[in-house]
C-alpha cells in the first residue's frame, strides 16, 4: 500500500481512492467523504510471527471441552454466542449509540472475571471515572477486572502483554489509533 510520504485521498464511505481531494466521491456519490491519508512506510503485521502458523488437516485439532468456551451468565449472549465466547475468537457488538453497548460489556467483563480471571477492558471514549460510576450503579467490583482508558494502539498492545488477560474488551474499537498511519480515528484504514 503505502510508500513513504505517499499521500492519497480515501472516500470514508466506499474506501475509494484517489490522488487528489475531491468534493464528492465518484464511486458511492458521497459528499465531502475524501479525508487525505499520508503513509510514512510500509510495514507488516501479524498476529503469528514468521514460521509458527502450520495448516493442520481438521481431524487432527483437539478441542478440550474445559476450555472450550467462557459462559458469560448472560444467557441470551450465552446463546447468541453459541454457549458461550470460543478462546482466541473475536466478537463485534453493535447497535445504535446509547442502547446499552457498553453497560452489556461491563456486565460480560465483571462475570468473565469472577469466573475466569483477569480480564482487560479498554474503554477508547469514556473516562476511567465514568466507568466506575456505571460499574457502580451495576454492582461491578470485581477484583481481577482490569480498567484503561486509551486509544494508542501501541499501548494498548502493551497493556494486553502486561496483564496477560483471559479476555480483552475493547470499547469502542473505532476510536483506537495507530499512529503509524496519518489518518483519523474510525476511517478505513485505521
Amino acid at each position: 500500500m503505502g510508500k513513504e510520504g505517499k499521500a492519497i485521498f480515501r472516500c470514508q464511505q466506499c474506501g475509494y481512492e484517489s490522488s487528489r481531494w475531491l468534493g464528492r466521491c465518484p464511486d458511492c456519490g458521497g459528499w465531502n467523504t475524501l479525508i487525505e491519508e499520508v503513509f510514512k512506510e510500509e510495514k507488516k503485521y501479524s498476529l503469528h510471527p514468521e514460521g509458527h502458523s502450520v495448516p493442520l488437516p481438521i481431524s487432527k485439532i483437539e478441542i478440550e471441552e474445559s476450555k472450550a468456551r467462557y459462559k458469560t451468565e448472560i444467557s441470551e449472549f450465552d446463546r447468541v454466542l453459541g454457549g458461550g465466547i470460543v478462546p482466541g475468537s473475536l466478537i463485534l457488538v453493535g447497535g445504535e449509540p446509547g442502547i446499552g453497548k457498553s453497560t452489556l460489556l461491563l456486565q460480560i467483563a465483571n462475570s468473565l472475571s469472577s469466573n475466569y480471571g483477569k480480564i482487560l477492558y479498554i474503554s477508547a471514549e469514556e473516562s476511567l471515572y465514568q466507568i466506575k460510576l456505571r460499574a457502580g450503579r451495576l454492582g461491578v467490583l470485581a477484583e481481577k477486572l482490569f480498567l484503561v482508558s486509551e486509544t494508542d494502539i501501541e499501548v494498548i498492545k502493551r497493556h494486553i502483554s502486561e496483564i496477560k488477560s483471559k479476555v480483552v474488551i475493547v470499547d469502542s474499537i473505532q476510536a483506537i489509533n495507530d499512529y503509524e498511519i496519518s489518518s483519523s480515528p474510525g476511517s478505513i484504514s485505521q
